[in-house]
């Protein structure tokens, strides 16, 4: 069996100088980049487990991941701009080595050893030696750090065999190869990243990797892409929904695909037309993406969402009840998921949390996702919402999926976000974040849209207008920093 170091070099001996990496000032192919991995192994110790990856993203990040794999440890990434104490933690918990940086990073790292990668590693022509690959499928190739419902981080520990599957998936559906080239856009920390880099390295397309200005805006970013002759694209639905609004994109484009949130009709109904666009899901869990559905061929459901779709090349799904019994078509259910892109679980000490993770009798991992959804009449998955995204008003259930989910049918409505709060008393309240279409937003109209479909108890009862919904480094909607409204009580 293939670990992902095995199929790079494949790709290096058919396409050696093929571009591997483009960046604003340089350009590296396959040849080059192998030869830069194998600079970066010389000067690891013979043992290697887990390494830390803290740099900027560059060649050299690539190449230090690379590096990591072909010896036979896993990465464990995080962003520079982390807070301190997270980095410490998970780095701590993940048991790393040692970390992989640059020195202006540093002040951040000094609780850990410390290789740096913009000076002594690559700073040679030619490495003194080649170490021989470590070809293990089943040894981890890296931990990828998720939100705990506890409030704690949970580090995902995914192996070569897992992140193989789903280069073959990807390859499955889209035909990725020398030619192509995928915009590395995602933070390393989110494995949007691992769609990125391994599904167009391992498949010989090329990866370009923008620098921070190019990403500053919209408009930047599509200029990168046009100059670079980008052809895929991967992100968050909010991403797309920015492009959405601009009247043309390159023309280089032929693959946009949204993953990570619900992807909405109203986000993408501009660029159906230009390329083709495609709804995911997967949990970090299952590596990746466990369901594709191609939205230019689709339609989009009662709630203005796409559905995710069918099992991707290799993976299963199945709609269980909380017995473990599969339910009827149209009825909700726990979305499971089985098949080769299931992970081996958290690293640490998460019992709990890895009960999710069942054996089947044959041998096999199925995960809860926890998110409920049902089978569509022909044979599609939708996604509802997660199954703890409810709160007690007045002695009744609310799903803030619902209330949101109806907050984008009004027809003033851009973008929503419903939170629930706790006011003095301990009784439950909802806010509403709203980015209006334009300026003449009322919400006495908002309401009494709610009003035709929702029950008086499940209409927020505070609405803040908002010019943006601000995201977090993963692109997601950080609601940390929405405002909240205190009904009473002292600030």
């Amino acid at each position: 069996m293939d670990t992902i170091y095995s199929l790079f070099q494949k790709v290096v001996k058919e396409h050696e100088n093929a571009p591997a990496i483009i960046e604003n000032d340089r350009t590296m192919t396959f040849g080059e980049l192998s030869n830069m991995v194998d600079m970066i192994t010389c000067s690891f110790p013979q043992e290697v487990h887990s390494i830390g990856i803290v740099m900027r993203h560059r060649t050299e990040m690539i190449a230090s991941i690379l590096a990591v794999l072909k010896c036979g440890g896993r990465y464990v990434p995080a962003e520079p701009d982390f807070p301190t104490g997270r980095i410490h933690d998970m780095m701590t918990e993940a048991q790393v080595d040692f970390v992989l940086t640059e020195h202006a990073f540093a002040p951040k790292l000094n609780s850990f050893p410390i290789r740096y990668t913009d000076c002594e590693i690559c700073g040679v022509e030619t490495p003194s030696w080649k170490r021989n690959a470590v070809e293990d499928p089943e040894r981890p190739a890296y931990v990828l750090y998720t939100s705990g419902t506890t409030g704690r981080p949970k580090g995902v520990c995914v192996t070569n065999r897992n992140v193989c599957h789903y280069v073959r998936a990807f390859a499955n559906e889209f035909h990725p190869g020398p030619g192509d080239v995928m915009l590395q856009y995602s933070v390393c920390s989110f494995d949007i990243f691992v769609e990125e880099v391994f599904t167009s390295l391992l498949n010989g397309a090329a990866l370009a990797i923008p620098s921070d200005e190019d990403k500053a805006d919209i408009h930047a970013l599509m200029a990168f892409v046009e100059r670079h002759h980008v052809t895929m694209i991967s992100g968050f639905p909010y991403l797309l929904a920015e492009m959405n609004h601009l009247s043309v994109i390159p023309s280089s484009l032929r693959l946009l695909i949204s993953g990570g949130d619900v992807l909405r009709g109203v986000y993408v109904d501009h660029l159906l037309d230009k390329a083709e666009v495609y709804n995911t899901y997967g949990p970090s869990e299952t590596t990746v993406c466990a369901s594709y559905y191609r939205c230019n061929s689709g339609t989009v459901l009662e709630d203005g969402t796409y559905p995710i779709g069918h099992p991707v090349l290799g993976a299963q799904i199945r709609i269980l009840d909380q017995s473990g019994n599969e339910v009827a078509k149209g009825q909700t259910g726990e979305i499971c998921i089985y098949g080769g892109g299931v992970s081996l679980g958290y690293i640490g000490d998460h019992a709990e949390e890895n009960r999710a993770f069942e054996r089947q009798p044959d041998g096999s991992t199925m995960y809860r996702s926890g998110d409920l959804g049902y089978i569509l009449p022909d044979g599609n998955i939708a996604f509802l919402h997660r199954k703890d995204d409810q709160i007690m008003i007045y002695g009744k259930r609310v799903e803030l999926a619902e209330v949101e989910s109806r907050l984008y049918r009004c027809k003033d409505v851009q973008q929503a976000i419903v939170r629930a709060f706790t006011d003095e008393d301990g009784l439950s309240y909802m806010t509403a974040y709203v980015v209006p279409s334009d300026n003449k937003l009322k919400v006495s109209e908002v309401k009494k849209e709610l009003s035709e479909n929702l029950t008086s108890f499940m209409i927020p009862e505070f609405f803040v207008k908002m010019k943006q919904i601000p995201l977090n480094v993963n692109g997601k909607p950080d609601v940390s920093k929405l405002p909240v409204v205190m009904k009473a009580g002292a600030l």
